[in-house]
């Protein structure tokens, strides 16, 4: 679907995706709005979803929030999450969604083997979950992904009903359950995920 910012004859539906035309790197997001019980108008949330400025203290305490989100669900040596420095690292590629400046998500992508990446540190804000971010980071990085020839990219996540709700979202995605991959091993508290692309 094309959409123009600021059309007044727009089609009702989920988020939509249009780039920027300046080049500055930036996708944008709309998501008609309806007011009441009828869509009498429209109003516009614009997310932003651009690489990281790892000096940004509201990033760096977004992140650490992932992690003590994390901390009580399972044992240390069950916990997977990749922190501010790993997240640095070779291989791996972090996306923020921002809106009006504000973090509301990040997702990132880390090279197992070439052609292979392994999707980390999918989060969006307690306050904006159900409004469709997380399906907006997913499908940049996967569109990311493909767009450099990747053919398969791979998740762990939690086997606790705390991670049900992240579970159901990666198999409405596409995501099929599959055996330990990379450096992981069998693990009770682990589930392991994968889509081809």
């Amino acid at each position: 679907m094309s959409i123009t910012p600021g059309s007044s004859a727009l089609t009702i539906g989920p988020p939509v995706r249009f780039s920027r035309p300046t080049g500055s790197g930036y996708v944008n997001w709309v998501r008609p709005r309806c007011d009441g019980l009828t869509w009498t108008r429209f109003d516009w949330d614009m997310i932003d979803i651009a690489e990281p400025d790892f000096e940004d203290e509201q990033l760096v305490m977004f992140l650490q929030e992932h992690l003590d989100d994390l901390a009580p669900t399972a044992p240390v040596e069950s916990r997977h999450a990749l922190d501010l420095s790993s997240l640095q690292g070779p291989g791996v590629r972090l996306w923020v969604a921002r809106d009006s400046g504000a973090v509301v998500g990040t997702v990132a992508l880390a090279e197992l083997t070439v052609g292979h990446e392994e999707l980390k540190s999918m989060r969006t804000a307690p306050a904006r979950r159900g409004e469709g971010i997380a399906s907006q980071l997913l499908d940049h990085a996967l569109r990311n992904a493909r767009s450099r020839g990747v053919g398969r990219v791979s998740l762990e996540t939690g086997s606790m009903e705390f991670f049900a709700p992240a579970r159901a979202f990666y198999r409405k995605a596409g995501f099929t359950d599959c055996a330990p991959f990379g450096s992981y091993a069998a693990d009770p508290n682990s589930v392991f995920m994968t889509l081809p692309l």
